[in-house]
């Protein structure tokens, strides 16, 4: 505090990319004044410098930080769990998912929700859950950041970061946010809207069971307000699931599973 212009010249002198702005001891300063002033000391000093903006969603930073920072915290941290959380205030996976769920209006390419890092192979979920884990942060459009030990990782982890068709899913244009769509209990779909009049849908199973899923594609009101038919492509098995949607989807969606697919409009 005090010499953020200070501290702003030294980042962009040693090539700083990327800064993290914590809240920590802040003296009850206004979170809105404090980052901003760091904002401008970045601009005075002259390099492209991605800010991070993290006061854990206290203040609701996605109500007046866009233009301030390109991304803000809207969340304590996570802990390496699936459900659950801390006595610090720590959040298990799911957790951080339900407290950004409405916050989708807020996202967009400049200015993005951040659910914290991943936690994908740091051992405290398994890999189905890790997959599911991956699969919401990209369908989130959250900025990912490998949280776990990257020289020392199983096969399943390295598959599972380094997954192209799931990472375009985050990587959109648009930069749209995904939405809870259908809520059945434990059991979800998330759409997210693409570019080039595609979809990407994410039937996720938060259960303790098998969700032996039949479903019929026209009960997601987006894609029955789209009116189209699509191919169904799956981004975890890297295979053509259906060339249309006329038919019901049927899976087998293991417990803390997911069905993650890509539909491209059938001419």
């Amino acid at each position: 505090m005090g010499h953020e212009y200070q501290d702003a010249l030294f980042y962009a002198r040693t090539g700083v990319d990327y800064l993290k702005y914590d809240f920590c001891n802040n003296c009850g300063t206004n979170s809105k004044t404090a980052y901003t002033i760091m904002r401008e000391a970045l601009k005075t000093a002259g390099r492209p410098i991605v800010f991070s903006i993290c006061e854990w969603g206290s203040t609701k930073p996605w109500e007046w930080a866009q233009g301030i920072g390109h991304l803000w915290r809207a969340t304590g941290d996570i802990i390496n769990t699936w459900d659950g959380r801390a006595d610090w205030g720590g959040h298990g996976m799911v957790n951080i998912i339900d407290l950004v769920q409405d916050l989708y209006p807020y996202n967009g390419p400049g200015h993005w929700n951040d659910p914290d890092m991943l936690e994908v192979g740091n051992g405290g979920m398994n890999a189905i859950e890790d997959q599911s884990h991956f699969s919401m942060w990209c369908m989130l459009a959250a900025p990912l950041m490998a949280g776990n030990d990257l020289n020392n990782m199983s096969a399943d982890t390295k598959l599972i970061l380094t997954n192209k068709d799931v990472i375009a899913i985050d990587q959109d244009p648009l930069g749209i946010q995904a939405h809870l769509s259908v809520a059945m209990g434990d059991r979800q779909i998330w759409v997210k809207q693409l570019s080039n009049d595609e979809w990407a849908v994410c039937f996720f199973n938060r259960s303790d069971s098998a969700w032996n899923l039949n479903f019929n594609w026209k009960d997601i009101p987006e894609l029955r307000t789209a009116g189209k038919n699509y191919s169904v492509y799956d981004l975890w098995q890297h295979k053509t699931l259906a060339k249309s949607t006329a038919k019901n989807v049927v899976y087998n969606i293991p417990t803390h599973g997911v069905l993650m697919v890509r539909l491209t409009p059938v001419k």
